[in-house]
C-alpha cells in the first residue's frame, strides 16, 4: 500500500512540474498552429471579426493559379541548394585552415564569426550601401568594370548578391561547428595514415571527412532550414526587386499577408511552407543519420 501511494505521489509530482511547461508549449505552439490551420481555410483581411470560410480554395489558388508563389518557390529552391553546398564547402575549407597551429588562428576565427553576431537585416542594409555607393567609389578609383555592374538592379546579379551576403554573414557559424568536429578526430588515426603513406587529400577523404559526419549533419540541417526560410536579407537588400525576381517563399508570404492584407491566403502559404520544411528536414536527417552509422 505504501509503494502504491509513493507511486501515485511520484506521478503527481511529475505532473505538477511538467504542467507549466505543457501549458507554455501549448500557448506558444499548438494553439497558434491550430489557429493557423483554421485561418488558412478562410478569406480574411485581418480586420473583420468573422472570417469567411472558403475551405480549400486558398490552396487550390496557390497551386494552380499563383504564378508569384511558383516563382518564389523556384527562387527558394535555387537559393537553398547553392547556399547549402557553398556555405558547407567553404566552411570546411576554412575550418581545415584555421585548425592548423597558426599564430593568427584565434583572431581569424573571431573575424569570420563576428558577422554572424549581426542581424541579417543590418547586414543587408550595410551591403546595400556597399553595392550602391561603395562599389561606385571603388569603380571610379580602380577602373575595374566589376564595380560598375548593377549588383542589385539585374535579376541574376541580385540573386548572386543575396547568396553572397548570406554566405558571408553565416559562414563563421558553420566554420565553428566544423572546427569542433575536426578537433574530435583522433590524432592516432591521422598518424597511422601518415605512416601508411597517405597524402593530405587521401587522409581527408578517407579519415577526416567520414568522422565529420555528425558535424555535416548538423550544418546541413541548419543551412537547409535557414535557407528555405530566407527573408530578412531580401527585405533589407533588394526588397524583392528588381521587378519581384528575388521573392522567396517567406517574402511572398509577408507581401500577401501584411502588404496586401490577404491574411487567410498568406496563412495558407505559411502552412505549406511549414509542411515543406518539416518533410524536407525529416528526409535530410534520416539520410544523414543513416550515413553516420555507416561511416
Amino acid at each position: 500500500m505504501r509503494n502504491l501511494s509513493r507511486k501515485w505521489g511520484d506521478k503527481l509530482e511529475f505532473g505538477i512540474f511538467t504542467l507549466p511547461v505543457l501549458i507554455c508549449v501549448a500557448i506558444a505552439f499548438y494553439i497558434p498552429f491550430a489557429m493557423t490551420v483554421r485561418y488558412s481555410l478562410t478569406k480574411w483581411n485581418g480586420i473583420s471579426k468573422h472570417p469567411k470560410f472558403v475551405g480549400l480554395d486558398n490552396f487550390k489558388q496557390i497551386f494552380l493559379h499563383d504564378a508569384n508563389f511558383a516563382h518564389a518557390a523556384w527562387f527558394t529552391v535555387k537559393y537553398a541548394v547553392l547556399y547549402i553546398v557553398l556555405v558547407n564547402v567553404l566552411a570546411i575549407l576554412l575550418a581545415l585552415v584555421l585548425d592548423m597551429k597558426l599564430k593568427s588562428s584565434t583572431w581569424l576565427r573571431m573575424a569570420f564569426f563576428t558577422p554572424y553576431i549581426l542581424s541579417l537585416v543590418i547586414v543587408g542594409f550595410i551591403w546595400k550601401f556597399i553595392f550602391m555607393q561603395g562599389f561606385e567609389s571603388l569603380g571610379a578609383s580602380t577602373g575595374w568594370g566589376i564595380f560598375d555592374l548593377s549588383w542589385l538592379g539585374e535579376p541574376g546579379l541580385a540573386f548572386v548578391s543575396i547568396l553572397g551576403v548570406s554566405i558571408w554573414q553565416s559562414i563563421g557559424f558553420y566554420m565553428v561547428i566544423y572546427i569542433a568536429g575536426l578537433q574530435s578526430v583522433p590524432d592516432d588515426l591521422k598518424e597511422a595514415a601518415v605512416m601508411d603513406g597517405a597524402g593530405p587529400i587521401r587522409r581527408f577523404f578517407s579519415i577526416t571527412l567520414p568522422l565529420l559526419a555528425p558535424s555535416i549533419t548538423i550544418s546541413v540541417f541548419m543551412a537547409l532550414t535557414n535557407s528555405i526560410k530566407i527573408f530578412d536579407v531580401i527585405l533589407s537588400l533588394t526588397g524583392g526587386g528588381p521587378g519581384g525576381t528575388t521573392y522567396s517563399v517567406a517574402y511572398d508570404i509577408y507581401r500577401d499577408t501584411f502588404q496586401n492584407n490577404l491574411y487567410g491566403y498568406g496563412t495558407a502559404k505559411a502552412l505549406i511552407l511549414f509542411v515543406a520544411v518539416l518533410l524536407i528536414t525529416i528526409v535530410q536527417l534520416t539520410i544523414f543519420k543513416r550515413r553516420e552509422v555507416e561511416a
